[in-house]
């Protein structure tokens, strides 16, 4: 039986990865911070078990895990959301955490180190960024997950792992966390209250969590040595219809305000993966519409209010 470690492992990347890899008969060691609340997301399932390792002792990892395994995912990072993602210091010990994940990834035998970018390395473009395109980050966040990317290549690369970076883009589902536009948005239509919008025109990439992380396994199965992937759906819809099939999926007829918001001042107008290259590597092509995914998502946030709401369940 194979055996994958997730950092970040409560996520909503990491619990999507999780789910997949079980289903694939794969032993996943799904890392998690100490008493977080969320590790009651986590699978149950024999083949997945958790460890409590918060990043700042990951380097600890191999001597918790005490079994060689076979893959190594890096998820867990500090400062994704609001004004942390410009906490420098913050951002800065990001890149030292990894670095760390990356020796420890070396440490338990795996053959493949997969770190999760970000499209916020590239800055704003306005055409379908591509893993060759030159990256000018205009944020903390984005030049942490630039350096984190080059540090961890040459950590795997003295340590003859094969390594692996996926700028990720707009990916939504089950878990994810609480302000992003797709999750904001849902729990404010069911709760009744009316969602307020920019105008929508901006194109943008979603990529349903599901089909991400079918990409990252696919990436670490038969990705290439070094290589850096875009992950998204390679194609971009106004904003304004993403908003229109959340409100079909979750309140079907509500009014909501879109272009009530002006758009900010950095306000990124396209945003869209080239996933040539992860597809022609790797065979990947996303399988889950918008519209399917948004469905999904909705169930699970009701199945989730359901459960808290009967007596007797946390």
């Amino acid at each position: 039986m194979r055996r994958a470690v997730i950092t970040g492992a409560t996520g909503m990347l990491g619990l999507a990865l999780t789910r997949l890899l079980v289903s694939e008969g794969i032993e996943v060691l799904a890392v998690a911070r100490p008493g977080s609340g969320r590790i009651l997301n986590i699978p149950a399932d024999e083949r997945v078990r958790v460890v409590e390792c918060g990043l700042e002792n990951i380097e600890e990892l191999p001597g918790i895990i005490g079994v060689k395994c076979d893959m190594f995912f890096h998820f867990a990072w500090a400062g994704t959301f609001g004004d942390s993602r410009n906490d420098m210091e913050l951002q800065t010990c990001n890149i030292a955490y990894s670095v760390r994940a990356a020796e420890a990834a070396a440490k338990l035998g795996c053959g493949v180190f997969l770190g999760a970018g970000s499209q916020a390395e590239y800055g704003r473009k306005e055409h379908p960024a591509s893993p060759q395109d030159p990256a000018f980050p205009e944020n903390g966040y984005g030049m942490a997950k630039l350096c984190a990317g080059q540090m961890t290549r040459e950590v795997c690369r003295r340590n003859g792992v094969r390594h692996v970076w996926c700028r990720i883009f707009s990916v939504y589902g089950p878990f994810d966390g609480a302000n992003t536009m797709v999750m904001s948005g849902i729990n404010k239509l069911l709760d009744g209250v009316r969602p307020a919008y920019t105008s929508g025109e901006q194109q943008w990439d979603y990529l349903y969590c599901g089909d991400a992380a079918r990409a990252f396994l696919l990436a670490a199965e038969k990705g290439k040595d070094g290589s850096v992937y875009c992950v998204g759906s390679g194609k971009t819809r106004p904003l304004s219809e993403y908003i229109l099939a959340i409100r079909d999926a979750a309140s079907p007829g509500a009014d909501i305000g879109i272009g009530e918001i002006p758009y900010s001042e950095k306000q990124v107008m396209f945003l869209c993966a080239d996933i040539s290259s992860l597809t022609a590597d790797t065979g990947f092509l996303p399988q889950t519409s918008f519209e399917e995914g948004i469905r999904k998502t909705v169930e699970s946030i009701k199945n989730q209010r359901s459960a808290v709401s009967r007596p007797g369940v946390e």
